[in-house]
C-alpha cells in the first residue's frame, strides 16, 4: 500500500501544470509545506477565473455587490470563516451565525434530514453567516434539495474527477447555465426580498465549492479546478491523510496540499482548507487560505461552542442581536466534524 501511494505521489510530483504559465517543481530541499514557485508572468489575483465567470458568463455587473456576503467577501480579496453544525439545533445555529462568514451545515457525516436543514436556515437567515451545505453526493436530487431549502453555497466532498465537478456546477444553477429545476420552495421566500429577483440572481450568488481529499483528486486537481462554475477548491486536511496514508507532518502529505494549492491558483479559483493547519502543520502559504472551516476563532474573535465549551467571545465582541442566549453547551457545537 505504501509503495502504491509513493508511486502515485511520484506521478503527481512529475506532472506539469500548464495554464498560460508553468508551475515549477518544488525544490528537493524544500521543507514541509513549501509551495512551488511560480513563473512570475501571471500577476492576476486569486479567484480571477471565478470573477470572470461571474461577470462575463453569468452577466453580474462588476459594480453591483452580491447579496451572498461570503462570496462577495472572497471577491473583495478577504478570507471567509465557518462554524460547523451537524445537529438539528436552530438555537445553536443562530448563536454562532452572527460571528462567522458562512455556516458549514454538515450532511456528509451527520443524520440531519432536509427538514432539519430547512429549519436551521430559516431560523435566522439574515443573522450573518451565509448558509452552505456539505453534501453527501453530487446527484441532481441532492443539489435540488440543497438549493431549494435555501443554501447559498454547496460543498462537494471527495471530488476525484472532472465529471463529478461538472455535475455539481450544473445542478447548482438554473438554465441556461445549469440544470436546476424551478419550483415552489423555501429559498425564494428567504432570499427573494427587498427587491431581489431570486430566480434571476441566484446563479451569480451561488457559491460552488469542491473538496479534494484523495491522491487521485490531487492528480486531477488542475482539470477539476478549471471546470466553469466552480468557485473554490478546498484541500481537505483530515481525509487527505486518511486516503493517502500520510501524516500532516510528512513531507509527502504537504506536497499533496501544495499541488492542490498550485492547481487552484493556476486555474484562477479561490483556495481553502478544512480545519486550518496550526502548530507543526502550519504552512508558509497559509495567507492563501481564503475559505476556512473550523478556524480557531471567528473574524470577530468568537470561539464556537465546538472549540470553546461555553461559546463565549474570546474578545469583547458585541452581543449578537439575532442569536438567542447561549452558554453551557459543552461539545454540542458542531455535531459531526469535517475531515
Amino acid at each position: 500500500m505504501r509503495l502504491r501511494h509513493a508511486a502515485l505521489i511520484s506521478l503527481i510530483t512529475a506532472s506539469v501544470f500548464v495554464m498560460g504559465v508553468r508551475a515549477q517543481q518544488p525544490s528537493p530541499s524544500a521543507g514541509p509545506g513549501a509551495r512551488s514557485p511560480y513563473v512570475a508572468a501571471d500577476k492576476r489575483p486569486q479567484g480571477w477565473a471565478a470573477r470572470d465567470y461571474l461577470q462575463n458568463t453569468l452577466g453580474w455587473p462588476a459594480s453591483k455587490p452580491l447579496w451572498n456576503k461570503a462570496k462577495q467577501k472572497l471577491l473583495d480579496g478577504k478570507a471567509i470563516r465557518a462554524f460547523s453544525i451537524g445537529v438539528p439545533d436552530p438555537e445553536l445555529y443562530c448563536q454562532n451565525a452572527p460571528h462567522y462568514d458562512f455556516a458549514w451545515i454538515e450532511m456528509q457525516h451527520s443524520v440531519l434530514s432536509w427538514a432539519d436543514v430547512a429549519r436551521l436556515i430559516a431560523a435566522c437567515p439574515q443573522a450573518g453567516a451565509t448558509p452552505m451545505i456539505r453534501l453527501a453526493d453530487e446527484f441532481e436530487s441532492t443539489l435540488q434539495h440543497a438549493t431549494d431549502v435555501g443554501a447559498l453555497g454547496v460543498i462537494e466532498p471527495t471530488v476525484d474527477t472532472v465529471e463529478k465537478a461538472e455535475a455539481v456546477a450544473r445542478y447548482a444553477r438554473f438554465p441556461p447555465f445549469g440544470r436546476r429545476s424551478q419550483g415552489g420552495n423555501q429559498a425564494g421566500a428567504l432570499w427573494g426580498i427587498n427587491g431581489v429577483n431570486y430566480r434571476q440572481e441566484i446563479n451569480a450568488n451561488m457559491l460552488v465549492v469542491l473538496m479534494i481529499e484523495t491522491p487521485t483528486g490531487v492528480a486531477n486537481a488542475l482539470e477539476i479546478a478549471r471546470v466553469p462554475g466552480v468557485d473554490v477548491v478546498l484541500a481537505a486536511n483530515s481525509d487527505l491523510g486518511n486516503f493517502s496514508g500520510y501524516q500532516p507532518t510528512d513531507v509527502e502529505y504537504q506536497q499533496l496540499v501544495t499541488r492542490v494549492h498550485d492547481a487552484t491558483l493556476a486555474a484562477g479559483k479561490f483556495f481553502g482548507c478544512t480545519n486550518a493547519p496550526e502548530g507543526p502543520t502550519a504552512r508558509p502559504d497559509d495567507a492563501d487560505f481564503r475559505m476556512i472551516q473550523n478556524p480557531p476563532k471567528s473574524h470577530d474573535g468568537y470561539v464556537a461552542p465546538a472549540r470553546g465549551r461555553a461559546g463565549a467571545p474570546a474578545t469583547s465582541a458585541a452581543p449578537a442581536p439575532a442569536a438567542p442566549a447561549g452558554g453551557g453547551r459543552g461539545q454540542r457545537g458542531g455535531g459531526a466534524g469535517a475531515p
